[in-house]
């Protein structure tokens, strides 16, 4: 098969969607050297993703989450006699004829959206059309599944999960030295509480600020810090406005951006991870601080008691006595520390790239040897779809 994944997205936002091409391209490099894959790239990122004689890389100028993009891309795919497409980013090429997978990380933008930007509600809103269009799609967990067939009424049988799974390199390191050493590099603490994410409303930073406030005040909490590690998103002010509020600017540390060797010591250093998202699709922090043997407080919504099993403390995310409490117990309770750090680095095992690689895989040739999906008329009288969130 010659098979086409658009990467284009990763010049623009090396974060979530990109991390899970590149990783998903990498284990595809070493699982299968038989088919020819096309990695399409933005013209102004040069490297190939991957060298290796199968893999070639090639341009598309379609600009990313632009209006002008379901025009150029079918014309532009004409010079690369495809199999298949592989969109990684939700919306494949509409009106092209090559048989389009794509993965549907989450349907956020539906349950949430009022913490969605004006233009992401115009990209995302294609998905109806991208589903009904898709020969298969793919999912990173059961919950977006359902969510895919109770919101859009997508046929089961038509959607595979393939969960995603944490990089290799987040492993254990040596504690009592990772922990002296991020102490003295960010003047930190022995104890300090890590969020891992970018800073948006869906991510419930906010309710984490409060809950924090919570475990300060109620519970004399007052030598540990909170540190934010992750890029500034939609609405970044209002995080700074409740630290302000709340008076947690000696208390908290925003670090923004860091490097996948720097978040590993961060993990390993810190006494508990938290993530008390709204809603996930997947969820790859909690997953990251397991393999790292850090553990974790994640929501009791979406997908994340999926991705967590029991290796995790869950809380309401709307309730932030609840994470202040769930924050107390592991910065206090020395054997429940222990019990869910060796439940978590257990339960990170069981998710590995070449799994979802092989799995991706499967799906390929199944949707290659697929006729393409009619989607059955919308009965008279019954609601569309919606095309906007």
């Amino acid at each position: 098969m010659r098979i086409g994944v658009d990467a284009r997205l990763m010049h623009h936002q090396p974060a979530g969607i990109s991390r899970y091409t590149l990783h998903l391209l990498q284990a595809l490099a070493q699982l299968d050297l038989d088919d020819e894959f096309v990695v399409f790239q933005h013209r102004r990122h040069r490297t190939p993703l991957i060298t290796q004689p199968n893999f070639r890389r090639a341009t598309l100028f379609a600009p990313v989450h632009h209006p002008l993009e379901q025009w150029m891309l079918p014309l532009e795919l004409l010079r690369f006699p495809l199999d298949l497409l592989h969109s990684t980013d939700f919306i494949p090429p509409l009106r092209s004829p090559v048989p389009a997978v794509i993965t549907v990380h989450d349907l956020a933008f539906l349950h949430w959206p009022h913490f969605v930007t004006k233009d992401s509600a115009a990209y995302y809103g294609q998905i109806d059309r991208a589903v009904r269009h898709a020969r298969h799609i793919i999912v990173p967990s059961e919950n977006t599944k359902q969510d895919l067939i109770g919101q859009l009424g997508t046929p089961e049988n038509r959607v595979s999960v393939i969960p995603e799974a944490a990089d290799p390199s987040f492993q254990p390191l040596p504690a009592a030295p990772t922990r002296r050493a991020i102490m003295q590099e960010y003047e930190l603490p022995a104890a300090y509480v890590l969020f891992v994410s970018t800073l948006e409303p869906r991510k419930n930073v906010t309710g984490l600020l409060h809950a924090f406030h919570h475990l300060r005040e109620r519970y004399r909490a007052t030598d540990v810090t909170l540190v934010l590690a992750g890029s500034h998103g939609w609405l970044y002010e209002e995080t700074l406005a409740v630290v302000s509020q709340l008076k947690l600017e000696s208390a908290t540390r925003f670090l923004g951006r860091v490097s996948d060797e720097e978040l590993r010591r961060l993990y390993v250093g810190a006494r508990c991870h938290v993530h008390p998202a709204h809603y996930e699709g997947f969820g790859l922090p909690p997953l990251e601080a397991m393999a790292c043997g850090t553990p974790t407080i994640v929501s009791n919504s979406s997908s994340l008691p999926e991705v967590v099993g029991d290796a995790a403390l869950l809380v309401d995310p709307n309730n932030p006595e609840e994470i202040a409490v769930a924050m107390h117990r592991l910065l206090t309770d020395d054997a429940l520390h222990a019990e869910m750090s060796a439940k978590g680095l257990q339960r990170a095992q069981c998710f590995s790239w070449a799994s979802a690689a092989r799995s991706t895989l499967d799906v390929y040739r199944m949707a290659a040897q697929t006729r393409a999906y009619s989607a059955p008329p919308i009965a008279s009288g019954a609601p569309k779809p919606t095309t906007r969130p």
